[in-house]
């Protein structure tokens, strides 16, 4: 198989012939310089005479290849070819001699200031991304003043992302969607519902409500026949008076009722409803209900209200405790002091005075690992 692709194949045989012609053209030259005057004048006259019969029958000359062209350029830089030129007009020979001559430009300017290095490029252009507020000046003194790497916001430019959906001029108080969110994420809490059926088919109501900036699960209980009343009772042991939380995200779901969105006023709670059959409303939300199914419900079969309520009392504990979260980078909702031994010569080492301790979680469906001494 040719390692060339076709257009490179094809650029490598006009190089070729164009310095095949050259070659052939000089030794022409060369004959030619050493032959007497009256021979060259001879060929010349001979060479002209067929050219006149082609002109004479009007036959229309063939199309010249590149190699031709620059060897026509080349040879008339000897002599007068204006009165020789016969193929073609005098001002398309001048055309090929200026397209020569900014080709020949071109490849001399390609070498020009280097490039700044990858990893350079590569933070422009997150800090472009990270920062839509942000201007060409504004990364250029951030470079230069916080990190030393010295550059002008013209070079920045060079290497500014693009910016397809840009219409008119940019607007400076532009962010992204998840930028704001993540703004407002400590003040805001989501609530739902999820059905779960037990052995017996009984079906039972689980409330979950969460944090959205931490992710953690502030409450959750459970009821066979959940009422606004236990809904509303359920609200006030999760959420105290002094907590910073301003905004609830609910679905519209008739157990919460107005005297619930009244009493929540009341606190400083301001209530949003997602409009109707739109779960993406209340994502963070319904995420933790899929999470919830998928790492537990859909391995266990719980067996009555009480044995339910044990399988969420320490699954939640391990979601909030345990669990790595990867949209917090990743992280723990209530992170604990962890015990890391000192790292030793390379990135993948264990050490040798600590062990690794498991401790399972729900019978061992999950487990949870730390660093633990050696005892001497």
């Amino acid at each position: 198989m040719s390692r060339f692709s076709p257009s490179a194949a094809r650029s490598l045989c006009s190089f070729l012939n164009l310095v095949t012609g050259l070659v052939a053209d000089g030794l022409c030259f060369l004959r030619l310089a050493i032959c007497s005057r009256t021979a060259l004048s001879a060929e010349v006259l001979f060479l002209r005479k067929q050219l006149a019969f082609y002109e004479e029958h009007q036959v229309q000359p063939r199309r010249l290849n590149d190699a031709v062209r620059f060897s026509l350029v080349v040879w008339s830089r000897l002599f007068n070819w204006k009165n020789a030129l016969v193929i073609v007009k005098p001002e398309t020979l001048i055309g090929w001699h200026r397209k020569g001559f900014k080709l020949f430009w071109r490849w001399k300017s390609q070498a020009g200031r280097p490039r700044l290095p990858e990893n350079i490029r590569k933070l422009i252009v997150r800090m472009a991304l990270e920062n839509p507020t942000w201007g060409q000046a504004r990364v250029a003194a951030e470079l230069s003043v916080k990190l030393g790497i010295y550059v002008s916001p013209r070079t920045v430019r060079t290497y500014w992302p693009p910016e397809p959906d840009r219409r008119g001029p940019r607007r400076i108080s532009s962010q992204h969607w998840r930028t704001f969110v993540r703004n407002h994420a400590q003040a805001i809490v989501a609530c739902d519902f999820l059905v779960v059926v037990t052995a017996q088919f009984r079906t039972l109501y689980v409330f979950l409500l969460m944090e959205i900036g931490t992710r953690r699960i502030v409450h959750c209980n459970l009821a066979a026949h959940p009422t606004a009343d236990w809904t509303l009772q359920q609200f006030r042991e999760a959420i105290s008076n002094d907590h910073p939380y301003c905004l609830l995200i609910r679905d519209r779901d008739s157990i919460f009722s107005e005297a619930a969105d009244e009493q929540l006023k009341a606190f400083g709670r301001r209530v949003l409803r997602t409009p109707a059959r739109a779960p993406q409303a209340n994502a963070y939300c319904e995420r933790l209900v899929g999470t919830l199914r998928r790492e537990c419900l859909d391995f266990m079969i719980p067996l009555s209200e009480k044995h339910l309520g044990r399988i969420l009392t320490e699954w939640v504990a391990h979601y909030n405790r345990g669990r790595p979260h990867l949209s917090l980078g990743p992280g723990i909702p209530e992170p604990a002091e962890v015990f890391i031994p000192q790292q030793g010569c390379g990135r993948h080492f264990l050490a040798q005075d600590c062990t690794i301790a498991v401790r399972p979680v729900l019978g061992g469906l999950h487990n949870e690992y730390r660093w633990e001494r050696i005892a001497a």
